[in-house]
Order: C-alpha cells, then structure tokens, then sequence
C-alpha cells in the first residue's frame, strides 16, 4: 500500500544533510487536535538552530522540523466543534510542519480572512512576531521606532506594521542591496550597521532625543549600545540574539531615563498563554487581509528540498521569508500554485515531485520557484 504521508525528519543534529525526506503513517488528531493538509510552510532560522541541536531544550530525536504552515483542514479530533473538514487555515503545528499532513491545537488553528492566500498565511510565526513585538511596546501614532534586521523575515513585516501604526521608521541594515527595498515598504531612513553608526545616526536624525522604540533580534553589543539612543520613556523590545551572545543591559540608565526593556517570545505566549498568543496571531492575519502588511518571499522551494532551503538560510542567501511547498495530487491545484508563484514551465527541466498518494508527478523550473515582489 502506497505511505499516506510525507515528512522531513531529523534524526540527528547536525548539518542540513541530516534532513531527509520520509514516508510516514498519516497522523492521526488527538482530543482537541486538527489535522491539515499542508500547501504551505516557513523556514524560520530557529528551524536552522533546531535543527543543529542548538535551540533551548529542542525536540526530542527523531523530530521533524517547522512552526508555521498553511493548508486546509482535512480531519478533526474529539471535541473540536469550530472548525471544519475543508476549511482553510493557518496554525502553529504541534510536531513539525514540515511535511504534507501536519497536527495543529484547534486553539492555534486559524481561518484564512477573505483574500488572504496560503504563501502569505504560511508566515504566521514572523507575522505574529511583528506584530506582538510592536503590540508589547504600545508603539503611539507619531513615534520614532528604530528596527534592526529591517530587511529580515520578521523586520520588513514589521517596518510595514509599524508605518500601519502612524509610526517614524528608521531601518537598519546589514546588505546595502537592502536598502532600497526597505525604503520601498515605508522606511523614512536606512541606516547601514557595517559602514555607519546607527546609534549616532539615530540621535542626529531625531534632534538628540532618541528612538521611542527599538526592536532588537540582534543582541549583543546592539542591545547594549541601543540605550544610548533610547528616548525618555523609551522601549527596547528585544526578541532574540542573532547575533551570537545575549546583550547585557545596565539598570542604571533604564530608571532615571523611565526607560523600558521588554523581553518578547511568541514561544513562550503560546506555551503559557495560549488565548493571548491566538489573539495576536488573528490581529496579525487581519493586517494582512487589510492591505496593511505584505510577506515577500524570497525563495520557494519543494519540501524535500528542505536541506537546500536549510543551507541558503544559513549562508543568508535569502534575505526575506523561504518556504516550502508540499507535493499534491490535485493536478489542476498544483498548477494554480505554480502560477501564483511566478514559475516558469518552458524554461526549467522538469524534476520529481512525490505525492501523498504514491502517484509520480513532476513540475518545471528545476525545483526552484522565485517569487518577483
């Protein structure tokens, strides 16, 4: 009998070479439990960590990889009564999503708005991490916020969001080629970390006062020096240390200035206040539907190239989201996703492409599909 199933699964830490593409049963929802059929899923960098064994506590071996993904509902567990077989949706996965049928809490299992399409929902983790980042600082029409990673899957999401909030943007950079397309999504300046000094610049560009919030994911010496362009009553939100090593923040400037450090993990909201975390993330979906923010993907990518996706992500060859598509057996669909993600069929060899159902199907562009903006 041919598997019902397919999914990425790591057995050991180690490189992206660990990622290996399986047959597995179909999984089965628990009580309160949902399963949807995948169209859609991210690559977050904490996928990358998880999947070096350097992520917290991590996953037990063997586990398979991902956050976020997007697809239809396609089987329901006992006392799941809001939702049903068919429905479209974007959710938080228990156990992985990277594979063709994942598990999901119904709680965190959320109905697309009218418009909104799976490439753009499947990025519910970034934009849900945008937009509690910005709810948590209690950003006001008319502030000045600065972002760090700007260019960034969680940083152009939240340069959009934050312009959406009546804000002042000032972006910082790490390619100068991202310039452009930062100030393209709203950022009234960009500030490039390699070449200019963005605490000094932020200062000089807001009159000496400071940025009345700072979004960090960065760490280090950032956090650190962030507080010396941090208004009066200023917020530093700090959601991450990419860049290596934790920032360590003295006490002394944050209480005679009134100024604020805020820690922010949507991980930690949903595991321990799972009504707040939904809240969030249906706040986020419904920016989405308004206009107000835009996921630009920067490269899609078959699920069993997951590994591929793994080693661009880590090199940072892909500056915004990545994700990957699950195989289908619905011709007709699959070529309707091909379409919206601008492949081309005449000019790429055609390269396998598994489904479920053991059938063999096969699509054009040599397995990489680029989205234009």
């Amino acid at each position: 009998m041919s598997p019902a199933s397919f999914a990425v699964i790591v057995e050991e830490h180690g490189g992206p070479e660990v990622l290996r593409w399986q047959a597995r049963p179909l999984p089965q929802p628990g009580p309160g439990q949902v399963r949807v059929r995948v169209e859609v899923t991210g690559v977050n960098y904490a996928d990358v960590l998880s999947r070096r064994g350097g992520y917290g506590p991590g996953a037990p071996l063997p586990f398979v990889p991902g956050l976020d993904a997007a697809g239809t509902v396609d089987a329901l567990g006992e006392g799941v009564t809001d939702l049903t077989v068919g429905t479209r949706v974007a959710c938080f996965t228990a156990g992985g999503s990277y594979a063709t049928h994942v598990l999901a809490p119904a709680a965190f299992c959320l109905p697309l708005p009218p418009g909104v399409g799976s490439e753009q929902a499947a990025a519910l983790v970034p934009l849900s991490t945008a937009f509690g980042v910005l709810q948590a600082a209690g950003v006001q029409p008319g502030e000045t916020v600065l972002i760090h990673a700007a260019g960034g899957g969680v940083g152009h999401l939240a340069v959009q969001l934050a312009r959406a909030r009546g804000a002042r943007v000032l972006a910082v950079v790490g390619d100068p080629g991202r310039a452009e397309f930062v100030r393209g999504l709203g950022a009234d300046a960009v500030v490039n970390r390699h070449t200019q000094d963005f605490a000094a610049l932020t200062l000089d560009l807001t009159g000496g006062r400071g940025a009345d919030v700072i979004l960090d994911s960065v760490g280090g010496e950032t956090a650190e020096r962030g507080l010396g362009c941090l208004a009066r009553f200023g917020r530093l939100v700090t959601y991450g240390h990419a860049g290596g090593r934790p920032g360590l923040i003295p006490t002394a400037p944050l209480h005679g200035e009134g100024r604020a450090v805020i820690g922010y993990s949507g991980g930690t909201l949903r595991q321990h206040r799972p009504e707040q975390a939904r809240t969030v993330a249906l706040a986020a979906l419904e920016a989405l539907a308004r206009g107000d923010v835009r996921v630009h993907t920067g490269l899609t990518l078959p699920l069993h190239h997951a590994a591929e996706a793994h080693r661009r992500a880590q090199a940072g060859a892909v500056s915004e989201r990545l994700t990957l598509m699950a195989p289908y057996t619905d011709s007709v669909h699959f070529r309707n996703i091909q379409k919206r993600t601008g492949c081309s069929s005449n000019s790429r060899k055609s390269v396998p492409f598994p489904s479920p159902s053991g059938r063999k199907n096969s699509v054009r562009c040599d397995g990489i599909f680029r989205k234009p903006y």
